[in-house]
């Protein structure tokens, strides 16, 4: 069950192990090309729509929908015409 709000979000996640948890909002139509992060992600999305692409899939992510990218994983990212919002967890 996904938290109500940010900050359930955020207890739960730090309870978790995770080191911080953050609100990114990203613009309409945004394309982050293929990249890494040094830190592991889990994250949901809260408002709008983006495609997450990797080990050359690409799958479409809606409100509710969680998904996680491990530390190093390469992906690509392109926000829908509404743009996003998901409230993500990381840990280094």
């Amino acid at each position: 069950m996904q938290p109500k709000n940010f900050e359930a979000f955020q207890q739960q996640k730090l309870s978790e192990g995770y080191d911080q948890a953050l609100i990114r909002n990203w613009e309409p139509n945004q394309v982050n090309e293929a990249h890494t992060h040094p830190f592991d992600t889990d994250a949901v999305v809260v408002q709008g729509e983006f495609v997450l692409t990797r080990h050359g899939q690409s799958r479409t992510y809606k409100v509710g929908d969680s998904f996680q990218v491990l530390r190093g994983e390469m992906h690509s990212e392109q926000y829908g015409p509404e743009g996003a919002v998901f409230w993500a967890a990381r840990k280094n």
